[in-house]
Order: structure tokens, then C-alpha cells, then sequence
């Protein structure tokens, strides 16, 4: 399995909103106009999130992005998850979907997770946090496999996330 990463660019879009509008995303990441919007505000640099596309052999197969904490700890983020403002400034977040439907329960997700996260480790982040619907038991399967570790549940104002942090493969 040969996975890239690829920085989104606009004409990645509609690719994006064709998997947004899937439900299985739908289920997990809201409406799919807003999450473009938000994309969108990414690109354009007004917010400093950074959303990638990953690959398989060349092909678009999901959506992975990395936020910063302290970006994080401002409204309208701090309001709607106030358990951002329990972790250090040099926190990261991380985000990920897979696109396709064909492409889900294939170990896509736990390879593509542990990929980046091996990457921003050498990029110099030690830090790094994932946070899925405390309901969402198939994306926490794959990110423990990815070496993340259950922290504690967080309250948000639509619902609570498992916040999960990684500490490497080696993890138990």
C-alpha cells in the first residue's frame, strides 16, 4: 500500500464536497457546505488548519488536516469544545475521513493515520491529539491501531468526543 499525502488545493473541492455529501461522513462531520466553507477559509489562509488529501497508489482516497491548539482556543472552538484549553500551545490536532465507500473497513484509515502522524513527528510535533465521537467505534478502532490512546471523554455543545492521544506504535 503506497500512501501520499497532498496538500488541498481549490480544484480539490468538489472531490471533497462528492464525499462530504456521503453518510457516512455526513454522520461524523456535519453539513457538508459548512465543512467546505471551513476548507475553504483554510485556503485562503483564515484559518491556519492544514488539509491534505491522502493517496493510495496515486488515487484521492480521503481527507486528513492538523490544527494547532492554540489556534483553537478562541471562539467560536473554545465555546463549542472547551476541552481544547486542558492541553499545551504546542498541541496538535488531527482530523481524517475516507472519501470513497468502497474504500471503508480496508485498514485505510489506521495506515493513512499512522503515515501522517510518523511524518509530524518528523516534522518536530510530539504532541498530537485526536478527538472522534465518543460513538463513532469504528474510527476509534483504527486510530488505537494507529498508536492512539483513549484520554478521557469531553463534553462539546452538540454532543462528547473521546479525546485520544498518540503515543507511537509501540503502544499497548
Amino acid at each position: 500500500m503506497l500512501l501520499k499525502f497532498k496538500p488541498v488545493q481549490t480544484s480539490d473541492l468538489p472531490l471533497i464536497g462528492s464525499w462530504m455529501a456521503l453518510p457516512h461522513w455526513r454522520e461524523w462531520w456535519g453539513e457538508p457546505e459548512i465543512e467546505l466553507g471551513y476548507i475553504k477559509d483554510m485556503l485562503e489562509g483564515r484559518d491556519p488548519t492544514k488539509p491534505f488529501l491522502f493517496l493510495l497508489d496515486d488515487e484521492p482516497v480521503g481527507y486528513i488536516q492538523y490544527w494547532k491548539i492554540k489556534d483553537a482556543k478562541v471562539p467560536p472552538w473554545n465555546v463549542q469544545s472547551p476541552w481544547v484549553m486542558d492541553f499545551d500551545d504546542d498541541t496538535i490536532g488531527v482530523d481524517l475521513s475516507i472519501g470513497p465507500v468502497n474504500q471503508l473497513s480496508k485498514g485505510l484509515g489506521t495506515a493513512a493515520l499512522s503515515s501522517f502522524v510518523e511524518r509530524l513527528g518528523k516534522e518536530g510535533f510530539t504532541k498530537i491529539i485526536i478527538d472522534p465521537d465518543s460513538e463513532n467505534k469504528r474510527a476509534i478502532r483504527a486510530y488505537e491501531k494507529s498508536g492512539f490512546v483513549p484520554i478521557k471523554v469531553a463534553k462539546e455543545q452538540d454532543g462528547s468526543v473521546l479525546l485520544m492521544e498518540w503515543r507511537g506504535s509501540s503502544s499497548p
